[in-house]
């Protein structure tokens, strides 16, 4: 898919979307960036959601209302209406007619997911250190934290047969990676499986440390970028293959939450070594540490720099293993998408600080505090 659109579909009036290699959506709360983010995952899996959910007994063919409910979550059902300047749906600038029809029998039936979605409720997808299952969740809980968080279950489940230590670990991410995410992130603590316990649980601990720390004691961005690291680990296959074949799409929604600027930029070297591999990826972001990212490679890209700047740009030190992921990035289309309080959507791609649209100028708002302060302060210095 190049290009969706979505017209009066909950707080979206309309939201015309054109892809690139690396999305990113930014605006306000409520704006419809995650909606918008589920409705692609939706019409991409229609056939994968109906059968993640008949394996728990849910039943996939009640009208609409009941499809986005199961889907979405309690009480979103309203979000589609009929009628006069009713919700209407366009891929590749051709009308979807029946919506309800193509979510119930559309597409191809499939084992893995074609758009693997990181929620922006990672946290709570961990109870007491371990993952929780789908079952785990009642019938009204969004589709997309169900199904992330035993994606997370299974995936420890074959993990912890084989060696107790799950960061740092060497057959998952290339070694300047993995310091970038230890000076950022972790701090010399390892993220390791203990057994001490009936339960098995994710703990902090340093190897020459005798004890270690349960979930509750991490720091807040530790808790959040954890699900995120293990949902990484989860698109990385066996060393013969770049990506999963099954898995066009990857979809993070606020990757910096409560995560410092430093370790937002880690999160975003692990984006481009998705793009490296053939995904394509989508962000939803309230962080202008994303967009400088954007704008940094846009640069980069312009002014014909090399790889040696990328890994500049990320502090990572010129190491030859990320040489291929940073050139890779320059290559890459980028798209960034303002979804404005007024339920439309802008392409402000360009990042132009100089632009005449406030939208561009601003970075969707994630500037525009900052404007405010330095104005303020530069009249009361004059």
């Amino acid at each position: 898919m190049k290009r969706l659109t979505l017209q009066n579909v909950g707080p979206i009036t309309k939201a015309d979307i054109a892809f690139g290699d690396l999305t990113v959506l930014v605006g306000p709360q409520a704006s419809g960036k995650s909606i918008f983010l589920q409705w692609l995952k939706l019409l991409e899996d229609a056939q994968y959601i109906r059968g993640r959910l008949a394996q728990y007994g849910v039943d996939w063919e009640g009208p609409l209302p009941d499809l986005l409910e199961l889907y979405f979550g309690e009480g979103t059902g309203p979000m589609w209406h009929d009628g006069p300047n009713g919700s209407a749906i366009a891929v590749e600038g051709e009308p979807v007619t029946n919506v309800e029809a193509k979510l119930k029998r559309g597409g191809r039936r499939r084992d893995e997911p074609g758009v693997f979605y990181m929620p922006a409720q990672r946290a709570v997808t961990m109870r007491d250190g371990w993952p929780r299952p789908f079952s785990d969740y009642g019938p009204g809980d969004p589709f997309a934290v169900r199904d992330f968080s035993d994606r997370l279950r299974i995936l420890l489940g074959g993990m912890v047969g084989r060696q107790s230590e799950i960061f740092p670990r060497a057959n998952k991410l290339k070694a300047a990676l993995r310091d970038v995410l230890d000076d950022a992130l972790f701090r010399g603590f390892g993220l390791r499986v203990d057994r001490t316990y009936p339960q098995r649980r994710l703990v902090l601990g340093r190897n020459e440390a005798p004890s270690s720390l349960p979930y509750m004691a991490w720091s807040a961005g530790q808790r959040e970028f954890v699900p995120l690291l293990l949902g990484l680990y989860w698109l990385l296959p066996p060393a013969k293959l770049a990506k999963k074949p099954a898995v066009d799409w990857v979809v993070i929604e606020e990757p910096e939450m409560g995560l410092h600027p430093r370790a937002v930029g880690a999160s975003m070297l692990l984006v481009l070594e998705l793009l490296w591999r053939g995904y394509r990826v989508c962000i939803s972001t309230h962080s202008p540490h994303v967009l400088d990212v954007l704008w940094g490679l846009q640069a980069i890209q312009r002014s014909g720099g090399d790889w040696r700047d990328v890994a500049d740009l990320f502090g990572a030190g010129r190491s030859p293993s990320l040489k291929p992921v940073a050139e890779a990035a320059i290559g890459k289309t980028r798209a960034v998408h303002y979804f404005g309080p007024d339920g439309k959507s802008r392409d402000i791609s360009d990042l132009d600080p100089a632009s005449a649209d406030d939208a561009e100028r601003g970075w969707g708002g994630l500037t525009g505090f900052s404007e405010r302060v330095a104005d303020v302060v530069a009249r009361l210095a004059a």
